[in-house]
């Protein structure tokens, strides 16, 4: 028995929750380090009311450094604005910070999962060598037994083990793996192993294994703006532009006319009319949009691809695990030409002796009860493993023998070359298993055909009611069945979706990706083997099963750590949510600004005695152009919660979206300015700083 090593720094995460409090902290301190101005020339519109508030506070210091004004108490007044404008920018990256945070929390976590560990390293010569984690490269053949914590991201080549993956995925029962299965091969540096013992093939070099990665993700180290978001940017810049323009023409119509405007006021109007609202959420939506991806245990690799999901035109989905319960179960045996129900049962048994899916084992349990046994030395025989493309399974038997189960067409084209002929009653089995929406295996031993396995699929509860949402939110599904085309239209039928391909191959999958997309669709596909890989890389939204080969996690730009296929359904309900917030809050925000013009016009005009555009009946041009600011300020903050929540979302059609949205955010928008600015207005002047 090997000896167990030493573990270093070995943490494993035992929780979930999220210190907010620690969130809070971090953001506030982060909140001034953003005020760097190579950080805030990123987004063009903060960064115009960082360079208003350094020119307001030089002002301060000096009233008289650009010229003389009219009026009282201007350094008080300069110094207000100042600090105001001073609390928009720290309340703007405020938001971002703690949607930052809240992905650092994340990584924390994560990292925690990360040790630094000896490794039992396998040699050319047999022997072992105890070397550093750190040291092992990719390829490195090592030995972990009971109790280690598995190194280095890996494939299993040899053994069988439970691996507690709890680390990562929250899941505290033990998951199987062993090697030659796309699903159970496949382990990550940071699981432990909890019984027995595995050899794996180190798959990744430090620092680049999958911890490492989702660290880096989930950080937003490696985070770009979206194609969306930079539109929406280079709009918020061309407005603020547009506004700049605007607020150049004053001064000299106000010197035309006697009345000479401060720069302050200039500033004051040009930031209480830019979107300061969503330029100051804008980020945060997109990262909060990603960590509502991490809360269902997904890592996305960027916001692209989250955004992605909310523009999803097709989904492609496996009919096993994702539409059905998967793990088929046998239910029945269906004797054919001449065969007796147990005649059936010993050659499914023969037939499955050797393999090792739930579907093979439910095949030989069945079997066994009905009185079948091994007639052979299974030691001497050879198992034939299933392939995609023969689309059959079996055992050679050591007399010769060739037992073979799988489609019925498969099945046909074996018999037929080993010189059987077909019955006649096969087509009555077959449609017999079809109609019931179950998946019909026929079994054959040489050129004499047996009979037909009903193995039976049972559609997730809830199902169709999902596929009904996403169809009214204009997404068509596809489902992808390796079963013949009568069973998948049952199938497809009873579940709801729009479209399904039957007998399909890993080929059909990547072709129909080609088709959609080439009708200008997005399309989102997931998936767990390394056939699936040039599937998922081809895909817009290609999510991958942690429990899945390292080639699919690779080419995915997503990574489900439950390998729950169905999550699939829930990415694309988030990344429309992203979208739908994204949405509601720029529409508030520039009818904030609508609003807001009400308040601020007066405040252009005052000083020259038109006071009948005065509609909100403000006390004066200073109160309301300090009631405006303040507003303008605590507004972002207010919006913070609903940006990192989103806005709540309703499967819609986009017209239908559209007019909420208006009706809502809009129209809103329009009043809370009115209601807020006002009682600001009252507040100011009863404080005693309405004119100055």
């Amino acid at each position: 028995m090997l000896s167990k090593p030493p573990v270093r720094r070995a943490h494993i995460k035992k929780s979930k929750r999220v210190n907010f409090q620690g969130i809070y902290q971090r953001a506030i301190k982060d909140s001034f380090v953003k005020l760097n101005p190579k950080v805030m020339v990123k987004n063009p519109v903060m960064f115009v009311v960082w360079i208003g508030t350094i020119v307001t506070f030089l002002l301060t210091i000096n009233p008289d450094l650009f010229g003389q004004y009219p009026g009282e108490n201007q350094r008080l007044f300069n110094g207000l604005v100042t600090v105001i404008l001073f609390f928009t920018l720290l309340f703007a990256n405020f938001a971002e910070a703690v949607a930052e945070g809240r992905g650092k929390a994340q990584a924390d976590s994560l990292r925690a999962t990360k040790s630094d560990a000896i490794a039992r390293k396998l040699l050319q010569d047999g022997s072992i060598q105890e070397v550093s984690s750190t040291n092992l490269r990719k390829g490195d053949i090592i030995k972990v037994i009971t109790g280690d914590i598995i190194p280095a991201d890996g494939e299993v080549i040899a053994g069988v083990a439970s691996v507690d993956e709890s680390a990562i995925t929250g899941e505290s029962a033990p998951v199987l793996k062993e090697p030659g299965s796309d699903v159970a091969s496949s382990v990550t540096g940071g699981t432990k192993i909890i019984s027995d013992e595995l050899t794996i093939r180190v798959s990744s070099d430090p620092g680049k294994g999958f911890i490492d990665r989702m660290i880096a993700l989930v950080e937003g180290a490696q985070r770009s703006k979206t194609p969306n978001e930079i539109a929406l940017t280079v709009l918020l810049a061309v407005l603020t532009e547009v506004f700049l323009i605007v607020i150049a023409t004053i001064p000299p119509i106000a010197n035309y006319v006697n009345n000479p405007v401060s720069i302050v006021i200039l500033v004051s109007l040009l930031v209480a009319l830019i979107p300061t609202t969503i330029g100051g959420l804008l980020s945060a939506i997109g990262i909060a949009g990603m960590d509502r991806v991490a809360q269902f245990n997904v890592i996305a690799t960027s916001g692209r691809a989250v955004e992605a999901c909310g523009d999803i035109n097709t989904l492609i989905l496996d009919k096993t695990g994702t539409i059905t319960l998967g793990n088929r179960l046998a239910e029945e045996f269906i004797p054919v030409n001449g065969h007796t129900p147990l005649d059936v049962a010993k050659v499914a048994l023969a037939a499955s002796i050797f393999d090792e899916t739930p579907e093979g084992k439910s095949i030989v349990k069945l079997a066994q009860k009905l009185g079948a046994i091994v007639d052979f030395k299974t030691e001497q025989a050879e198992g034939i493993e299933f392939s995609a493309r023969t689309r059959m399974s079996g055992t050679n038997l050591p007399d010769g023998g060739e037992v073979r189960k799988g489609a019925v067409d498969a099945i046909k084209g074996f018999v037929r070359s080993r010189g059987g002929k077909l019955s006649e009653d096969l087509e009555q089995a077959y449609q017999k298993v079809s109609n019931l929406g179950g998946t019909p295996l026929a079994v054959a031993l040489n050129g004499d055909l047996y009979g037909v396995i009903y193995l039976k699929d049972i559609i997730k509860p809830g199902i169709k009611e999902r596929f009904d949402q996403l169809r009214r939110m204009g997404v068509r599904t596809v489902m992808l069945t390796g079963d013949n085309r009568i069973t998948a239209s049952v199938i497809a039928r009873e579940a709801g979706v729009d479209d399904f391909i039957a007998e399909a191959t890993p080929e059909d999958k990547i072709r129909v990706i080609q088709e959609e997309q080439a009708k200008g669709k997005l399309v989102a596909m997931t998936g767990d083997g390394t056939n699936d890989a040039p599937a998922l890389a081809q895909a817009n939204v290609g999510v991958a099963m942690n429990s899945g080969t390292q080639a699919a996690k690779e080419a995915a730009n997503m990574v489900d750590l439950d390998s729950d296929p169905t999550k699939l359904i829930d990415l694309v309900t988030i990344g429309k949510q992203l979208l739908i917030t994204r949405g509601a809050l720029t529409t508030f925000s520039i009818a904030n600004d609508i609003a807001k013009y009400f308040a601020i016009i007066p405040a252009m005009f005052a000083a020259i005695g038109i006071s009948s555009l005065n509609i909100m009946g403000l006390t004066s041009g200073s109160s309301a152009i300090l009631s405006a600011l303040i507003y303008n300020a605590l507004i972002i903050p207010a919006l913070i919660p609903l940006a990192l929540r989103g806005v709540e979302f309703q499967p819609l059609s986009a017209n239908q979206l559209l007019q909420k949205n208006i009706l809502i955010y809009g129209v809103g928008g329009i009043i809370a300015p009115f209601i807020g600015i006002k009682v600001i207005d009252l507040l100011i002047t009863g404080v005693g700083l309405a004119r100055f």
